[in-house]
């Protein structure tokens, strides 16, 4: 974890890529609003994956699932992502 322009991001990588790794597994800790509908920080997911593309590798695999609440009704999900070398 790490503070970022003064906001938490939530951000868990892989140990550096060894050469000729083919994969990459990358999680991004996703923050609900606390009102209204959507994620606080998309762009950090949108950062992440956009770094992996321009290392040379593609979103190969998506997958989410709820890691509890943050209090005050805003959950927090946790998307793990699996990116793909790009031949």
């Amino acid at each position: 974890m790490s503070i970022l322009g003064g906001r938490k991001q939530e951000v868990s990588f892989s140990p550096e890529p060894k050469s000729g790794r083919k994969y990459v597994v990358l999680q991004v800790m996703l923050t609900e609003k606390v009102l209204g509908r959507g994620s606080d920080n998309l762009d950090e997911l949108e950062d992440v994956i956009n770094q992996q593309a321009d290392k040379g590798y593609t979103l190969h695999t998506l997958t989410t699932t709820n890691s509890g609440n943050k209090g005050m009704g805003g959950n927090v999900i946790q998307a793990t992502m699996v990116f793909e070398r790009v031949q």
